[in-house]
């Protein structure tokens, strides 16, 4: 085992600076066995860290490898399992319980014993030790066998001292007259053992030469003692004296004591009373200011607006424990708490009458404006009630019923303010909308007073005639074989235009005005809030409450000043949302079409509004607003998409360009000039996919009513213009619809001139469906001339019957039937009739080419060239 330890020391601890102090060969309880050594070890460098290491041979040759360290401060607990019989099993607790089995129980005790030693020099920590015989735990060295290893490891663990200067250079002196001290250490060591015993005689010789002076010493000692004993005599007499003077300065001292706590009672009792008169003295001009003071010059305002702040300071001193108990504290503050209600009632009657006096005064400004789209201008009367900001501020903070009764009056009266004034300038703008002469009359508007007389059933009539407006004349176009745009023409509906932009552009600063107005005027912060808060119900401010959580002078929460705000802009411009309705409803029974320019309109003023506030009163009512412009223009698509399906044709004239058609075009053109860059766009792409699918069906529906038109000339037509139309205006979410349409119009083009064509060569067809039928039971081509019915003297009897004059009176004919079909405004009769020479052209290539193969050599052609055939239809178009 010592080599082992020798080895370990030399391979692993020496490297890491670490001295082996105890180890032990243990294995794993419980498993197969696995030896390995748990060693003691500490470091030489201080501060020394106390470590166990377990130490285990490597797979892959005969030296050890160091695989796991605890801390000795991290040992918890150490378990001998048995503290009398001899047991090889130990426990050691670290962060777990670690089982192990030494060799042999004296190597297992040698360790343990090592490891309590370490204990109580280096850590002082209380390491359990259980089931470990008493003996182990002692300080003593065991005897016996393990003497020498434990006096050795005791020895290791001293604490090493290091030799100091003059100890160096002794040793230094001493090993120069020793040549040989190093050489050899043994004579070196005699030598020294020597001279010790040589001092040490000498020193016994000294000790016994010093005796007399001993005595002399003694003798010394006893002479001392004497002396301080008078010493202490001569104290004790003074000690006596002093007791006398002791008690005489402490009756000094507690007399002075006395004199302290007064003087210190009095300065104490000085700073009360200064703290209380010089925060609870309120200056006579401040109390003159709040009793007589002039609420309505600038200098008053401010002289009344300094005095509050004073007297409000006053009121809200912090007074300490039992100061409200004097007697004239408590009338200082009942006089300033009837100072404060007096003053509070002089400011509100004040400023009740500066808000009724405003109400007079903006009534005499409303003549001027009642010609002129222009909402009156409430800055001055703004102006003016801020210089009251801070007392209202004040009137707040003192006294909150009386501020609520300020506020529901100022709601009360400029709720009447502005309804007079709103009233009047949406009249104006009906006015302005329908025009007061023939025009407004036939709208329910009479007079230059501007007010809508008109009964809701004139409004009724009105509206079945602007939306049967253009049913009735669609019919009537159909009557009369030609189109016409809308009965309102581009100049009046950009006139509803601005007129409408005018109107929101006037209310919007208005209501922005007036909520930050409110804001300042009644200390209510605005703060923005998320865009799914709930809007206040008005009902609440006509109940005569606002929120009852706030106590007098109480703070407000964020939330209560937003809905106290929202309150009061809804009860002051409560009839903002039901006049901007009444106008969106006149502007739809003008015309429908106005419905886009609402939209967008108002899509655009709620956005710029939701941006500054999402839940602002301008951007609710703007956005209830916009709910009924929506379902308006909803309606407005689906009264088309009605007229539509509810267009009847005329029996006695041709089809041409349906009503619907060209109305759709109308109203693309116009939705394309109105929401270019809007933000609404994606509504107008949803009305188009509407719109277009219903023209598409009823084009259809329309085409297989119709009597005098062939149903395919119907569709080419209509479908030719929608791709026109389409193809113009270059809508991006219709291009599926386009395709579709170009597609329509071609396949129906071709069937028309297949159908119209028909067969020209009537006998000449029939007798090729013959050979066509032939071949295809069965005959060769070139033996189709034997059969009977369709050899060489039967084609040549048919050819004969279709010279070219026949040819060219037919195709004549021809062409005056297609031009009875086609409608003037499509301009396809060109295009028809060139369709119909290149079927043509094409049959008699085939009929060419029947002749070639069925009857070779035969020489018989037909009696008209394929020139013949293009000279033909030239000729004709030309003399049309």
């Amino acid at each position: 085992m010592t080599a082992i330890k020798h080895a370990l020391q030399r391979d692993i601890f020496t490297p890491n600076d670490e001295r082996l102090l105890s180890i032990v060969n243990v294995c794993k309880a419980g498993k197969k066995k696995r030896n390995c050594f748990l060693c003691a070890t500490v470091t030489t460098e201080r501060p020394v860290q106390v470590n166990v290491v377990k130490v285990k041979k490597s797979d892959k040759g005969d030296f050890y490898k160091r695989q796991t360290v605890w801390a000795l401060r991290d040992l918890v607990i150490v378990d001998a399992k048995d503290a009398i019989k001899e047991n090889p099993e130990f426990d050691l607790h670290f962060d777990k319980v670690y089982k192990w089995v030494a060799s042999s129980t004296a190597e297992k005790n040698t360790f343990i014993s090592c490891i309590w030693k370490l204990n109580q020099r280096y850590l002082r920590k209380k390491i359990d030790f259980i089931n470990v015989s008493a003996q182990l735990l002692e300080e003593s060295v065991p005897s016996g066998e393990n003497q020498n290893v434990a006096g050795g490891d005791e020895e290791v663990v001293d604490e090493y001292q290091e030799l100091n200067a003059r100890e160096e250079q002794d040793i230094e002196i001493m090993m120069e007259g020793c040549e040989y001290a190093i050489s050899n250490a043994e004579a070196f060591a005699d030598k020294l053992s020597r001279e010790l015993q040589v001092l040490d005689g000498a020193n016994i010789q000294s000790i016994m030469a010093s005796e007399k002076q001993v005595n002399i010493l003694m003798k010394l000692l006893d002479e001392a003692l004497k002396e301080v004993d008078q010493i202490e005599g001569k104290l004790s007499s003074y000690e006596e004296m002093l007791q006398s003077v002791k008690e005489q300065m402490d009756q000094i001292s507690e007399s002075n004591h006395l004199i302290h706590l007064s003087n210190t009672n009095n300065l104490k009792l000085l700073s009360e009373i200064e703290f209380l008169v010089n925060h609870m003295d309120l200056a006579k001009g401040h109390i003159k200011a709040l009793q007589e003071g002039d609420l309505s010059s600038s200098r008053g305002i401010e002289a009344c607006t300094n005095a509050a702040d004073a007297l409000l300071q006053c009121m809200n001193v912090a007074l300490q424990p039992g100061h409200d108990m004097l007697h004239a504290v408590q009338q200082q503050q009942q006089r300033f708490s009837d100072l404060r209600e007096q003053f509070a009632r002089r400011l509100a009657s004040h400023l009740n009458n500066v808000f009724v006096q405003q109400g007079h005064d903006q009534s005499s400004t409303l003549a001027q404006h009642s010609v002129e789209l222009t909402l009156p201008n409430h800055h001055p009367f703004h102006r003016d009630l801020l210089r009251y900001a801070k007392l209202m501020e004040w009137m707040k903070n003192t006294d909150y019923g009386k501020y609520e009764g300020l506020t529901k009056n100022y709601m009360d009266y400029l709720s009447r303010l502005y309804e007079r004034e709103i009233k009047d300038f949406f009249e104006v703008a009906k006015i302005k909308m329908t025009g007061a002469t023939k025009e407004g009359k036939k709208f329910g508007l009479h007079g230059s007073s501007g007010k809508l007389t008109g009964s809701t059933s004139s409004l009724n009539k009105l509206s079945v005639q602007s939306s049967g407006n253009r049913r009735s004349q669609s019919s009537s176009l159909l009557d009369m074989g030609n189109m016409s745009t809308s009965d309102l023409d581009v100049a009046d509906r950009t006139k509803f235009d601005k007129i409408f932009e005018q109107v929101l552009s006037e209310l919007e600063p208005l209501c922005l005005s007036e909520q930050d107005f409110i804001s300042k005027f009644f200390k209510l912060q605005q703060h923005l809030s998320l865009p799914g808060s709930a809007v206040g119900d008005a009902d609440e401010l006509d109940g005569g409450t606002f929120s009852k959580s706030h106590g007098v002078g109480g703070p407000q929460s964020i939330s209560s000043e937003n809905h106290m705000i929202r309150q009061m802009m809804i009860k002051i411009f409560r009839c903002v949302e039901p006049e901007l309705n009444n106008l969106i409803a006149l502007g739809d029974k003008i015309d429908s079409f106005n419905s886009l320019y609402m939209l967008v309109k108002m899509s655009h003023h709620v956005w710029t509004a939701q941006n500054v506030d999402p839940t602002s009163f301008l951007s609710t009512t703007l956005g209830n607003v916009l709910v009924t412009v929506k379902r308006n223009f909803d309606k407005c698509i689906s009264n088309q998409i009605k007229q539509m399906e509810d267009v009847k044709i005329s029996k006695k004239s041709k089809v041409g360009i349906l009503p619907f058609v060209a109305e759709f075009e109308e109203f693309a053109a116009l939705a394309e000039s109105i929401f270019k860059n809007a933000e609404r766009r994606g509504d107008l792409d949803k009305a188009y996919l509407k719109l277009i699918r219903g023209v598409f069906t009823n084009v259809e529906k329309v085409a297989n009513e119709s009597q005098k038109t062939p149903r395919d000339v119907v569709m080419m037509e209509n479908f030719h213009h929608i791709f026109a139309t389409l193809s113009r205006l270059k809508i991006s979410c219709l291009e599926a619809e386009k395709k579709e349409a170009k597609q329509k119009y071609t396949d129906h083009l071709q069937s028309y001139v297949i159908y119209s064509l028909g067969q020209p060569l009537e006998k000449l067809n029939h007798f090729f469906e013959g050979v066509e039928a032939r071949v295809a039971q069965g005959v060769r081509e070139e033996e189709v001339s034997y059969q009977l019915a369709f050899n060489k003297q039967e084609l040549r009897k048919v050819i004969k019957e279709y010279p070219g004059k026949e040819v060219k009176k037919g195709l004549d004919n021809l062409y005056k039937k297609v031009d009875k079909h086609l409608c003037e405004e499509e301009n396809l009769l060109q295009v028809v009739w060139h369709s119909m020479q290149d079927e043509f052209i094409r049959q008699y290539k085939h009929f060419e080419g029947l002749i070639a193969r069925c009857y070779p050599g035969s020489g018989i052609t037909m009696e008209f060239t394929i020139q013949d055939i293009l000279d033909y239809f030239s000729s004709i178009a030309q003399s049309h």
